[in-house]
């Protein structure tokens, strides 16, 4: 045999695990094909295309206003008007849905790719998150001009929102991951997501503002890591007439990391079988 440099193969009990979370690294360009592959099959060929993300916070907005504003005449927070009430609270709900909603079929939907070819399967889920962002960025433009649409001027305040928006996809994200390693190995419960989603959006304060929670209640409330969430936007927003509930938020931000780490859990230990499974 001629000179040269030989490699050695080294299989080691749970190197694989050691060198899970460095792969997510080395996989970078996949996630980015696959998110960018989502953010197109979302819009193409589809009738109105882009303008759905328009359409779909603005009506939402207007049916809530007049359903909790005007006929139900709930209190708004400070002096700021009830629709930029609702639509702050749509931010952070619209993302969370989009991405607990797409994340929890990612996986069956690309089980080809899970069966052909290694990579850490978290990268599937996660990809799907640039979607929801994406949509959270034409819900910022709808903002922005119905504050303006009403003369609000946005204070320091919204230099914070960044801090909220992260929590808020962190808050999808154990959810998610939980739900994308059940749905393999429970084809029906695919099902029983968007259920569970439209139950969310009239549980957490979205059309009303979680002050008219009774003030005994409110931290047992706040186990909804949504509530947190959407009291934190609304402070960033309406320039700190939204007081945010302290001992609520935290409760929220335990709440987030428990679900979390459930998630990744959850999701670490099933993904093992999926190539079976699929």
């Amino acid at each position: 045999m001629g000179k040269g440099t030989s490699q050695e193969l080294i299989l080691e009990a749970g190197r694989a695990d050691r060198q899970y979370w460095r792969d997510l690294w080395r996989y970078r360009e996949l996630f980015f094909i696959l998110a960018w592959r989502d953010v197109a099959v979302r819009y193409k060929q589809t009738a109105i295309g882009i303008a759905w993300a328009f359409v779909r916070p603005f009506m939402t907005m207007v049916i809530f206003t007049i359903i909790f504003g005007k006929i139900a005449k709930l209190p708004t927070e400070g002096s700021a008007p009830y629709a930029v009430l609702v639509f702050a609270g749509l931010l952070p709900w619209t993302l969370v849905s989009s991405i607990l909603n797409d994340a929890s079929n990612s996986v069956m939907s690309n089980g080809q790719l899970v069966t052909k070819v290694y990579f850490p399967r978290l990268i599937i889920p996660l990809a799907t998150m640039l979607v929801g962002l994406i949509d959270f960025g034409v819900s910022l433009v709808i903002l922005a001009g119905v504050m303006a649409w009403y003369g609000m001027v946005p204070t320091w305040h919204i230099l914070l929102l960044p801090v909220f928006v992260v929590l808020a996809v962190l808050v999808a994200v154990g959810p998610a991951l939980w739900a994308a390693s059940t749905v393999v190995k429970y084809r029906d419960f695919r099902f029983v997501i968007p259920f569970v989603i439209q139950i969310g959006l009239y549980v957490s304060p979205v059309g009303f503002s979680s002050s008219v929670i009774p003030e005994q209640w409110q931290l047992l409330y706040s186990i909804n890591p949504l509530v947190g969430v959407i009291d934190g936007f609304r402070w960033a927003i309406l320039g700190g007439e939204s007081p945010i509930y302290l001992p609520g938020f935290a409760l929220s931000l335990v709440m987030t990391a428990g679900l979390l780490w459930l998630g990744i859990h959850s999701y670490r230990r099933t993904e093992r079988g999926f190539a079976d499974i699929l």
